[in-house]
């Protein structure tokens, strides 16, 4: 009987989540019956908040399978068709989903009745209705049996995509695919072509989004043939749509699209029909279409060949390398990898890697900036060796840049270099560098070396920073230059957690007391504080004078103040510093 079928388990629900308040609540409902729990779920099936209709949608279509097939008919089955034949819309569409998951245990009688209530809501005069039965359509299709769908799906797949209104149409599109994949390949021609065609031209850009949105998906439903007759102009004609959010649907599925094509016929496809259109698309005015292109361009190479590649395209992705785009320039990047298989990195070298680094020395600091941010995926994709004799001296140049925000960059490069590449390579390859612009006659350049260190050191490790990097930082205490001298006690600060107790006492701690008898006020500053341990200012490279004592407060706002002002102009960058008088 339904009495013994319960629809939910209270220990299931109330220790899913661990919340004491359900547990009353679960302990009624396993001690209801089905037929019990129905009643409000059809009442909150009805009701005008959306979310709450869909979860009570949710919670009848688990009731179902806890049915006997003779209790879903006597007790299921009539909320369906009360709720399909309700007064307000919103009983209406809740009915919609609740209709596939009846219908296959059901006697034929009912089944009669079930398709009958479906067709009446395909054409309710309420568009909501049809919406929430044309996003059904597909589920209901694979339910039904073969002969149904081709008599009654079709000509309801047909009607709701030529529906006046287009958020029904577009729903239409989405059901296409669920129904061309339970037709044989015989009748798609007649029974769905048509149809697709129609809403691949549709006059509204948002159905044309959704055919391009589910194209992968459709061409795979449709199969080879239909594919090259059907699909391919209408892909071409997607690629070239007067809607930006539409080529930009389409560009995002080439490499999906090319790659699903015949294979005997796939390399002439794609030559003659998709790269003219593609290439078009390299200088859309639109950047999100650009980007969507560029995020799958790069697989083109894997399908078309090394020789297909190396002359068509190239050029292509030389010239988004070089969009003022960042995301395009990001997403060509990102992908680097699959032409490096096709072409080898040789061909790679010769060809994309002169352009990158033409941007990296590009005039426009913005530009450089972008990327430095680039590179640690760029290293990760062209392994260590192309990168120490390519890239490396890139990296070390950007650590002297004129601007401060790209030296600042650099440094962060720097860091996630070592995190990909290892302490060893570090060790071997950019510390030295690092520490040789400690002798640097430009103090600027004397101070990268600092704020590497402070980067680098937690990532290197206790033995390198203590063995080579901590005696650079402690003979810098004796710079001339108070800016330098107080960025070595907090550098000090800084590295301290990577060094062990005996090497903070015997070196670090006379080199801070040291500093804090400096006669610059700002050096006995940073001193005092490194020393004391209480806060760790690592923000902006500041100094603080003043002629008498005041609180410790007003030494973190002018911190602040001063790190602000060198976050508003990256030019000035840590050679900024505040002096007061109080």
């Amino acid at each position: 009987s339904a009495g013994s079928c319960h629809s939910v388990s209270s220990s299931g629900m109330a220790g899913a989540d661990g919340d004491d308040s359900l547990y009353p609540i679960a302990v009624l409902i396993d001690e209801l019956r089905n037929e019990d729990v129905q009643p409000p779920l059809e009442s909150l099936a009805t009701v005008e908040e959306t979310v709450v209709r869909d979860k009570a949608v949710e919670s009848l279509r688990k009731i179902s399978h806890e049915h006997s097939p003779v209790d879903l008919e006597v007790h299921f089955e009539p909320l369906v068709k009360r709720l399909a034949s309700g007064d307000w819309f919103t009983s209406r569409t809740s009915a919609c989903g609740l209709f596939s998951v009846c219908y296959p245990r059901v006697s034929s009688t009912v089944k009669a009745e079930i398709r009958q209530h479906f067709r009446n809501l395909c054409s309710d005069d309420t568009p909501m209705v049809r919406r929430a039965a044309a996003s059904k359509l597909g589920e209901f299709a694979k339910v039904l049996e073969l002969e149904y769908v081709k008599s009654d799906i079709i000509s309801l797949f047909t009607a709701l995509a030529s529906d006046e209104q287009d958020s029904v149409r577009l729903l239409a599109v989405e059901a296409c695919v669920s129904i061309a994949t339970l037709l044989p390949q015989e009748d798609l021609e007649t029974l769905v072509m048509p149809t697709l065609r129609q809403a691949a031209e549709d006059k509204s850009w948002r159905v044309r989004y959704m055919v391009a949105d589910k194209f992968s998906e459709l061409q795979k439903a449709v199969g080879p043939e239909i594919t090259k007759n059907d699909l391919v102009p209408a892909f071409q004609n997607l690629l070239k749509d007067c809607e930006a959010e539409v080529r930009a649907a389409a560009a995002n599925k080439v490499k999906e699209f090319c790659e699903n094509l015949p294979e005997d016929s796939r390399e002439t496809i794609i030559m003659t029909h998709i790269l003219p259109c593609v290439k078009e698309l390299v200088s859309d005015t639109n950047q999100h279409v650009k980007s969507a292109l560029a995020s799958v361009i790069m697989g083109l190479s894997t399908i078309l060949g090394k020789d297909n590649t190396i002359e068509h395209l190239l050029p292509l992705f030389l010239a988004q390398l070089k969009d003022e785009c960042p995301e395009v320039r990001l997403n060509i990047i990102s992908n680097l990898d699959c032409v490096n298989e096709v072409i080898g990195i040789r061909q790679l070298s010769q060809s994309l890697l002169p352009a990158i680094v033409e941007l990296a020395e590009d005039a426009k600091w913005r530009v450089r900036l972008a990327i430095i941010e680039y590179m640690p995926l760029l290293a990760g994709q062209l392994g260590v060796e192309f990168f120490d004799e390519k890239l490396n001296s890139l990296c070390m140049a950007w650590l002297v840049d004129h601007v401060y925000a790209i030296r600042e960059a650099a440094t962060c490069n720097l860091t996630k270099l070592v995190e990909k590449f290892g302490a060893e390579w570090a060790q071997n390859t950019i510390v030295p560098k690092v520490l040789g612009m400690a002798n640097d006659p430009n103090y600027l350049h004397r101070m990268t070396t600092l704020f590497c260190i402070n980067a680098l050191s937690e990532a290197c490790g206790q033995e390198i920073t203590t063995k080579h990097m901590l005696p650079v930082v402690l003979k810098m205490s004796n710079d001339q230059v108070a800016n330098v001298r107080f960025n070595v006690a907090k550098s000090l600060q800084k590295i301290g957690p990577v060094l062990d107790s005996n090497c903070l006492q015997t070196e670090v701690k006379p080199v801070l007391e040291k500093l804090a008898a400096d006669q610059d006020i700002d050096v006995k500053y940073f001193a005092q504080e490194a020393i004391s341990g209480k806060i760790r200012v690592m923000g902006a490279n500041i100094s603080l004078a003043h002629t008498y004592n005041f609180p410790p407060i007003l030494h973190y706002l002018y911190i602040v103040v001063a790190h602000i002002s060198s976050l508003a102009n990256p030019l000035m960058g840590s050679t900024f510093r505040c002096r007061h008088t109080i």
